[in-house]
């Protein structure tokens, strides 16, 4: 015997297959990319990791050129020149063959304390940098779970979206046969094209996170398919642990604040000791010619002439290296004062993302709870359904309602998520969790 499917099944059908095939064809478009090979890939090429590695060589350097001054700077020069008349001088020395001068700082007070506050802006750089990096880790995952909460519910909006249009179908029989009113088909309707909204505000997001990975890790789209089983397990927040005092011991933020307030004293104490006496090396070494007249001009000559010595400098009265002195001195107490606040801000920061991260823990389990209890209402209905007891309205009603407390749930658990990462961060624990094998 023939049996005559409707059309609107048949169509159904052929959009749930078309639906599988591509979800069976998408893993041999993409390699999957877990969620540790992520942030692999994130720290190696992101610029904002370049930028800060930058930095970090600048201030390096930066010390280097003061701590080198202590090593003889050789120059190797010449003055040539025509001299009618006494030989006078070209640039602040006589004209010669070759000249060969060699200088170095032998003790100055001033240029020893700006040495260790440009080493202490280096080890300040690395805390920026460390920084840096906790915020590339952050934004890699963020990302990632945020695609993740959308690729899920793509995932089961597209299995809403069938069961919206078949009930939609379904009504306009019915309205046919003059059973249900426009009413009841305008609902379904609204139904359909609240899953088609939801639908299109997932693709939308999961395009953009899936370019912005791209950008971070530097993977072409088409080999971005995430993994979200490899998302390490949230550790749980304790209303007990002083998260607030771990977050400034270990924030590099705090660290950068405190040892650039170092560095500022050391440059107000260093402008100080620029009063103080120094004491510097000195050699000149030059070969003169007998064109420039210094045999006519001078008792003897020789061309080869060296003089080597020390020179003292003993400043008697500045008032404008005092003057800049107290600006530093101010400079240091500005540095001091933002450190204190860096610390004070850390720490409250820190208590207020615990005391949120415990409020969206319940807000999740509430919604949770929830949908268990929308989906639960939904399997009766179907049931009662199914055994001719209950009606298609009450059917999608329930439907809609499961729908919903669906998304709910979602969007609480990714809040609590996009808390927990910050609270990650503040505590200094972002790339141990971040970096460990998913399972352990």
């Amino acid at each position: 015997m023939n049996v005559s499917l409707p059309r609107w099944f048949r169509l159904v059908n052929l959009l749930l297959l078309s639906v599988v095939a591509l979800a069976g064809e998408q893993p041999a478009l993409a390699e999957s990319l877990p969620f540790q090979r992520a942030i692999e890939l994130a720290l190696a090429h992101s610029t904002t990791s370049a930028i800060a590695n930058a930095d970090l060589q600048r201030a390096d350097a930066a010390y280097r050129e003061i701590r080198n001054t202590y090593s003889p700077q050789l120059m190797v020069g010449s003055g040539l020149g025509y001299s009618y008349g006494f030989p006078l001088s070209l640039e602040g020395s006589a004209p010669a063959l070759v000249n060969l001068v060699a200088q170095s700082t032998v003790f100055n007070p001033a240029q020893r304390q700006f040495m260790k506050a440009a080493k202490t802006d280096w080890r300040a750089s690395q805390a920026q940098s460390q920084d840096q990096r906790n915020a590339v880790i952050q934004d890699v995952a963020l990302s990632y779970v945020e695609l993740a909460k959308w690729e899920g519910r793509l995932s089961r909006l597209l299995s809403d979206e069938a069961q919206a249009q078949q009930m939609e179908k379904a009504v306009a029989q019915r309205v046919q046969e003059g059973v249900d009113s426009a009413v009841d088909l305008n609902k379904a309707k609204l139904s359909s094209a609240r899953v088609r909204l939801h639908m299109a505000e997932a693709r939308g997001s999961a395009d953009l996170l899936r370019r912005h990975l791209g950008e971070l890790t530097g993977l072409p789209l088409s080999s971005i398919a995430i993994a979200p089983e490899t998302i390490p397990a949230l550790p749980p927040v304790s209303s007990e642990d002083d998260l607030g005092s771990q977050a400034v011991t270990l924030s590099p933020a705090v660290r950068f604040a405190e040892q650039h307030a170092v560095a500022e004293s050391m440059r107000a104490s260093a402008e100080h000791r620029a009063l103080l006496p120094s004491l510097d090396f000195a050699a000149q070494y030059a070969r003169l010619s007998t064109y420039n007249n210094y045999d006519q001009y001078f008792k003897t000559f020789q061309p080869n002439n060296v003089t080597i010595g020390m020179s003292f400098r003993f400043p008697v009265f500045n008032a404008s290296q005092r003057a800049r002195a107290q600006a530093a001195d101010a400079e240091a107490v500005k540095a001091r004062k933002q450190a204190e606040a860096a610390r004070n801000k850390v720490h409250e920061e820190t208590l207020k993302l615990q005391r949120t991260a415990e409020q969206l823990d319940a807000a999740r389990e509430v919604a949770q709870l929830e949908y268990q209890l929308a989906q639960s209402s939904l399997d009766a209905a179907q049931i009662r359904v199914d055994a001719k007891t209950g009606t298609l309205h009450e059917l999608a009603d329930a439907r809609a309602q499961a729908n919903e407390r669906y998304l709910a749930f979602q969007d609480a658990e990714f809040e609590y998520q996009r808390v927990r990462l910050s609270l990650l961060r503040a505590t200094g624990d972002l790339e141990k969790w971040s970096l460990q094998t998913a399972g352990k």
